[in-house]
């Protein structure tokens, strides 16, 4: 038995070195995982030995400058809304775009006397409204009327309407000085003028200056092509940052078909103003060949019988019918030697230009607004309206243009060119020029249209 037993431990000696060896290379494997593991470990935790830096903090107290404004909180939780006028608006959809919700405003505005220009909802023009954080009204304030003219100087006008403090409201007429500014902008017409400009951000009243103004030179409606182009120079109004109106051109460069055709105004000293090319040579001719736009010629120059005493007399005029009311512009620059009434002449003013040159206007109904005797005029400044004051037998204008003094034919005579500029005022003109091409360099014109005008 011991044998046998010696033997099955011989047997068993003979398989036990396989699982043995498994298990050691496993254990061995396990062991040196683990080992891994902790140097890891370790050396992802061990943080460098240098000292920690140290933080200082420093406080120290400032002095607020004694004019600077400190905002209120109302003020910094206030935020402003605008609307523009549609057509068909009615004061209720306002407020309730602009999420005005004031019990009590609505009715307000409707029935209080002061508030009564808000009665008028002109299209295009802006309602503003100031809210706090809780959506309490502080200021409402209609812009009926962004730019007027007053004494020569422009300004924008408001109504306003605030709360009173007590569950009511007050309303006042605002007005302010509007700021005069030069504008600059060019356009390159693709389809009419009036888009272009559009496009560019200018005034229909700019663009309406412009062909008045290079009208000698170009036909707006035969000349104009695609890809002409045009860049202008003019005055605009603002308030409160906004462009309330537009004032004057003051420059503009055509490109017409390849050609260049300029102009710029210019107002020598003491001197009435008028556009120039810019070479300084006078756009218009010193004098007009008729002070109505649309008219008719009823009685030339020369003998005639007379419509009201008979007979044959000698008329020194040209008479140009038209309906009562119609427009008398000045042929010329000048100043106002004669407004009132004289004899068979009726309603007449009488206008002294440079050198001999004077011409008379008869028969008007009634004269231009604030015109008086020793105002300066300029070419194609309003005077009159047509009438038939005086001995007419129908409303008409009778115009006379006299050298000393003596009536000559306004339709035959060689009219005078315009003045030339002397020395001082060619080198002031050169001036002038110089700001406006200035502007004009501020823009590309191989680009697409731009517009640095802003409205």
């Amino acid at each position: 038995m011991f044998s046998k037993g010696k033997r099955s431990s011989s047997h068993l000696d003979i398989h036990q070195p396989r699982f043995a060896r498994a298990l050691v290379i496993r254990t061995g494997l396990i062991t040196l995982a683990l080992g891994s593991f902790v140097a890891a470990g370790a050396l992802a935790v061990v943080m460098p030995s240098s000292p920690e830096p140290q933080i200082y903090q420093a406080r120290t107290a400032l002095t607020l400058p004694s004019e600077l404004t400190v905002l209120q909180a109302q003020d910094q939780q206030a935020y402003i809304t605008e609307t523009r006028i549609r057509r068909g608006d009615t004061l209720s959809a306002l407020l309730q775009r602009m999420e005005v919700s004031e019990e009590g405003l609505l009715q307000f505005l409707t029935h209080d006397k002061k508030a009564r220009s808000i009665y008028k909802l002109y299209p295009g023009r802006a309602i503003q409204a100031a809210l706090d954080a809780n959506g309490n009204l502080q200021w409402l304030r209609y812009r009926h009327t962004p730019y007027s003219e007053q004494s020569g100087q422009g300004q924008a006008r408001w109504l306003e309407v605030r709360p009173d403090g007590n569950n009511g409201f007050i309303a006042q007429e605002q007005s302010d000085l509007a700021q005069t500014r030069v504008r600059v902008a060019q356009a390159t017409i693709n389809s009419s003028l009036f888009g272009a400009s559009d496009q560019a951000g200018i005034p229909d009243n700019i663009t309406l200056q412009m062909a008045d103004v290079m009208g000698s030179k170009i036909d707006f409606l035969k000349d104009l092509r695609k890809g002409d182009s045009f860049r202008v120079v003019y005055e605009s109004y603002g308030h409160e940052g906004q462009d309330v109106g537009s004032g004057r051109l003051l420059a503009v460069e055509f490109n017409n078909q390849g050609r260049t055709h300029e102009a710029a105004w210019f107002q020598p000293e003491n001197g009435s103003g008028g556009y120039y090319d810019f070479s300084g040579q006078s756009l218009k001719g010193a004098f007009l060949r008729t002070a109505l736009k649309f008219t008719r010629i009823s009685s030339t120059f020369g003998g005639r019988r007379h419509p009201v005493h008979g007979g044959w007399r000698n008329h020194k005029g040209v008479d140009y019918a038209a309906p009562s009311g119609t427009p008398i512009h000045a042929t010329a620059d000048g100043t106002v030697e004669f407004i009132g009434r004289q004899n068979g002449y009726g309603n007449t003013i009488i206008l002294k230009h440079h050198g001999q040159f004077t011409t008379l206007y008869a028969h008007q109904s009634r004269f231009a607004a604030g015109l008086r005797k020793g105002d300066r005029v300029e070419q194609g400044q309003l005077i009159g309206y047509v009438g038939s004051t005086g001995w007419a037998t129908g409303p008409h204008l009778h115009y006379e243009f006299r050298i000393a003094q003596k009536a000559v034919d306004p339709l035959s005579v060689d009219l005078p060119v315009a003045r030339v500029l002397d020395a001082p005022q060619r080198k002031q003109f050169q001036q002038t020029l110089a700001s406006y091409q200035s502007n004009f360099a501020l823009l590309h014109t191989d680009a697409e249209p731009v517009k640095l005008a802003s409205r």
